[in-house]
């Protein structure tokens, strides 16, 4: 898609006559204009400012966690400043509604081309000695499982619309051991590689799909690390860049893998921690 714009030019060397000279200028690759983006886990954190941050470039947006409540308010937001949004409200452990998720998009907006895996759970802290069988379902159900669902769903529709992105929201807990959410960080593990075989197999029908891999971000899902002062401490302390992550740090790449800027990227994994991971300090 391409827009001509007329320049006008007085300093030309033509005796003082102004020229007039037509230039055409290219859609930016970050653009999202017509394209429908469905984020899960978007009523607050890092799924919130990705779902606004989405409808600011031009995306219409489904607005989806399980509350509808909390959806709506950050849909009102949205379209105060000017973007289209819709509220699903979807548990994601739930297939019925991950189902329900999917279809309410199509028959709303007729179709997906972003797809953001967001929303997450954490119920244990502590060594995997102590994991019961409860919490180890619930977490690879919500972790794992549902991105399967979701994925199984929203690609083969974006397969027949001629492409598509899906994003996991992982965790730089897939990259490394904890003592303390060591459970968690097998879940984000199972993303990375959930990626890499869903890149394989949707590539050649020009479906991308990518993970994000933050570091501690100031959100209410962390918000048990965050307030503890002491851990703040340390963990600033062997940061390069001193401080933790905001949501809209991470929003930023989500469009980027969203958008046409990303089309040569498949089956890979951004990791934005604030150099945790890479740095000796």
């Amino acid at each position: 898609m391409t827009v001509a714009r007329q320049l006008t030019n007085p300093t030309a060397a033509t005796g003082g006559v102004v020229n007039q000279r037509s230039m055409t200028l290219k859609k930016s690759p970050f653009d999202l204009t017509g394209k429908v983006a469905v984020v899960t886990g978007s009523s607050r954190g890092i799924g919130r400012a990705t779902a606004e941050l989405l409808a600011q470039l031009g995306a219409r947006v489904v607005v989806s966690s399980r509350k509808a409540d909390a959806c709506e308010e950050v849909a009102r937001g949205i379209r105060a400043d000017g973007g289209d949004a819709h509220v699903i409200a979807c548990n994601i452990s739930r297939r019925n509604e991950v189902d329900a998720l999917i279809a309410g998009t199509t028959a709303h907006f007729g179709g997906i081309d972003i797809l953001v895996c967001n929303a997450a759970v954490n119920p244990h802290y502590g060594p995997i000695a102590s994991l019961t069988d409860e919490a180890f379902d619930k977490i690879m159900g919500s972790n794992v499982k549902s991105n399967i669902w979701l994925c199984n769903l929203a690609m083969p529709q974006m397969a027949a619309r001629g492409g598509g992105s899906v994003i996991i929201i992982s965790s730089i807990g897939g990259l490394r051991g904890s003592t303390t959410i060591g459970m968690y960080g097998v879940s984000k593990a199972a993303d990375f590689a959930l990626c890499r075989t869903l890149a394989g197999e949707w590539g050649p029908k020009k479906v991308r799909i990518n993970c994000i891999a933050p570091g501690l971000v100031k959100t209410d899902f962390a918000r048990a690390l965050w307030e503890d002062t002491e851990l703040m401490a340390r963990r600033n302390q062997n940061s390069p860049l001193r401080r933790i992550g905001e949501p809209h740090e991470i929003a930023g790449a989500v469009a980027f893998l969203g958008s046409d800027a990303s089309t040569f990227m498949t089956g890979q994994t951004i990791v934005i921690d604030g150099g945790v991971t890479t740095a000796a300090v």
